[in-house]
């Protein structure tokens, strides 16, 4: 993957020329804000020692490509686009949603707006066969989907849909449309950077669909030696994570990514 023509030390401004109105409805304002990434503390006890200067830079320039997209995107439906906050940690951080170890893996957290990005999660992740940096981007993209999906209300409107579920089955579906339509954003995300940039070098898309396929429900419950149990997946298969994400590389269009509507609801 190519970030301004070395690895990770620019940040990018992405100019997209996105045609139609993919947003049309889109009526959610949000208030501005810039690009920024800090070093998640560990807590008192935790081991020291921050992520290394190379994946913070790497981090940042795709989180400044993310930015530019989203921020394009919104405009052309009539909004203003306000980027989440990235924290890049290793092993536990303290966000506003609790205290997190690397058992958790990446994540976002709507009530401060931000991503966290456990670093371990990559060695995990290339051990899993999904190395690569676009495996790498493709997770970050993935997270800033879900900042997506609350700016748009999205995500509060699945809570409720959750708390009014007929039993946990129901509340775990819900709970894989929105993780696959986060999927489907970060597909979006790489399509227009890549239309723009070229960011994108042969075998990139290919290392992204394969993270995909590492971390579906099925084969994380295989490689557990846990039974198959699709009423307990939250995530998506394999097949379905690559799915969603390659639509949204292929269309680059946000109304593809109807996870709920695909599913008749």
């Amino acid at each position: 993957m190519k970030i301004g023509g070395g690895f990770g030390l620019l940040f990018i401004l992405v100019m997209m020329l996105l045609g139609g109105n993919p947003l049309d409805l889109l009526s959610l304002l949000v208030g501005g804000g810039g690009p920024a990434v800090q070093q998640g503390p560990p807590p008192a006890g935790a081991p020291a020692g921050a992520p290394d200067d190379e994946m913070g830079d790497f981090m940042s320039a795709v989180l400044g490509m993310t930015e530019d997209v989203w921020s394009r995107i919104f405009a052309e439906g009539g909004a203003q686009y306000r980027p989440p906050r990235l924290v890049l940690f290793d092993d536990m951080v303290q966000s506003a949603c609790g205290f997190n170890s690397s058992a958790t893996g990446p994540f976002y957290c709507p009530p401060d707006q931000r991503v966290y990005i456990d670093t371990g999660f990559f060695r995990d992740l290339a051990r899993m066969g999904g190395p690569g940096e676009f495996a790498q981007a493709y997770v970050l993209g993935h997270e800033v989907g879900h900042h997506v999906q609350n700016l748009l209300g999205t995500s509060d409107q699945v809570r409720r849909l959750q708390q009014n579920a007929m039993d946990q089955a129901e509340a775990n579906q819900l709970s894989v449309l929105l993780e696959l339509q986060a999927d489907c954003y970060a597909g979006v995300w790489a399509h227009h950077a890549n239309a723009q940039q070229q960011v994108l070098e042969p075998g990139d898309v290919e290392d992204g669909l394969a993270a995909a396929a590492a971390i579906g429900d099925d084969r994380l419950m295989r490689n557990a030696g846990r039974a198959v149990s699709p009423e307990s997946f939250t995530h998506g298969t394999s097949e379905q994570r690559q799915q969603w994400l390659s639509r949204g590389i292929q269309t680059g269009d946000v109304n593809a990514c109807d996870t709920f509507g695909a599913a008749g609801m």
